[in-house]
């Protein structure tokens, strides 16, 4: 293979296993940034062993690559050590970025994240919207913005980083799984007896991953675009999950400060018992907030069209049930045809939704 040798940090994670599928697809050579206990797994690449806290493990990843997608971050929403999550996101951040530019990256794109874009109140949020680390609620969402102005600021300084903020991903490989990817377990699981009044931006993982493509081939130098699809409240997402696996969706809404009282006493006993709570404060606090926005910079910039994320909810739910997250697949009841069918159907194009 003669193309591109194009650095990838978190390959074994979602957004980043789909990025590197895509490359591979596309004709790059692909390297793969791993610590040496993660698992690289179905991918056909390059596989490095090292870590964001190590420069020169980075400066050995970056060397001869022509470009980098930066995608690897703690991703936590509670941790025993949050300290850990900074060293990462933050820090890590700073070492790849400059790892990058000293190999001669041409194009490098950063991986932030929907959380750290501004939420009007009662409306859509876009890449203008005010924001600042005081809207920030927990060490995951305070160490994705630091990396996020680490990535601004080497931007102004002459390196050549595009950022994209992907909204909630949602498809198959969903390896450990992401705090999206536990409501759609949770929910096949019957452990959702009920549902906060919340809302989230949803998109199909394959639209992210393609949405980095296109960033990386026409996205501006230090411009953020969101990477998002659909305005969906939690209720709207159960049903949606109800009608296409068979199952019941929950009626229960529960008022936000009994979630908030749930949420202390989970995290309370997470720090004791330091095992991950089931409601974590910081989850709590950041579904007070629908987190709804416009993809509408990427669709004029970038040329970014996503596709339905229902295909991705059938995709999703054949994976966990495949691969033995759910306890009977049996229990599962969506067409076996729609769900086949879906797994290997890219989405149609569709308008941005706001």
């Amino acid at each position: 293979m003669s193309g591109p040798l194009t650095l990838v940090t978190g390959a074994t994670g979602f957004i980043g296993w789909h990025i590197a599928r895509l490359l591979t697809e596309r004709g790059h050579r692909v390297r793969a940034l791993c610590r040496p206990s993660s698992r690289l797994r179905e991918l056909s690449v390059e596989r490095v062993n090292g870590d964001l806290r190590d420069p020169t493990s980075l400066a050995e990843a970056a060397r001869d690559c022509r470009f980098v997608f930066h995608v690897a971050a703690d991703y936590r929403l509670w941790s025993p050590d949050p300290k850990q999550m900074y060293e990462t996101n933050v820090q890590g951040t700073r070492n790849l970025l400059e790892a990058a530019e000293r190999a001669g990256v041409e194009r490098i794109v950063y991986t932030s994240t929907v959380g750290c874009i501004g939420m009007p109140q009662d409306g859509i949020g876009d890449e203008q919207s005010p924001v600042s680390i005081a809207d920030m609620s927990g060490h995951y969402k305070r160490s994705k913005w630091l990396a996020e102005q680490v990535a601004l600021e080497q931007a102004r300084a002459g390196a050549p980083v595009i950022i994209v903020n992907p909204t909630a991903p949602v498809g198959d490989h969903d390896w450990r799984p992401t705090p999206t990817g536990n409501i759609i377990l949770n929910f096949l699981r019957d452990k959702l007896p009920a549902f906060v009044d919340t809302g989230l931006n949803l998109v199909d993982v394959r639209d992210v991953a393609r949405g980095h493509l296109l960033a990386l081939e026409r996205g501006r130098v230090g411009e953020r675009y969101i990477l998002g699809c659909e305005n969906l409240t939690l209720e709207r997402i159960l049903e949606r999950l109800a009608a296409l696996s068979g199952k019941a969706a929950p009626r229960l809404r529960i008022p936000y400060a009994v979630a908030y009282i749930a949420g202390l006493l989970s995290t309370a006993w997470a720090n004791v018992s330091r095992r991950e709570p089931l409601a974590s404060i910081e989850a709590v606090r950041m579904s007070r907030s629908k987190m709804f926005v416009s993809h509408a910079k990427a669709v004029a910039e970038l040329g970014y069209s996503p596709g339905p994320v229902d295909d991705a909810f059938l995709r999703a739910i054949a994976w966990f049930s495949e691969n033995g997250y759910v306890p009977s697949a049996s229990q599962v009841h969506a067409p076996v045809a729609a769900i086949r069918t879906s797994a290997v159907r890219e989405g149609t194009p569709t308008q941005p939704h706001h």
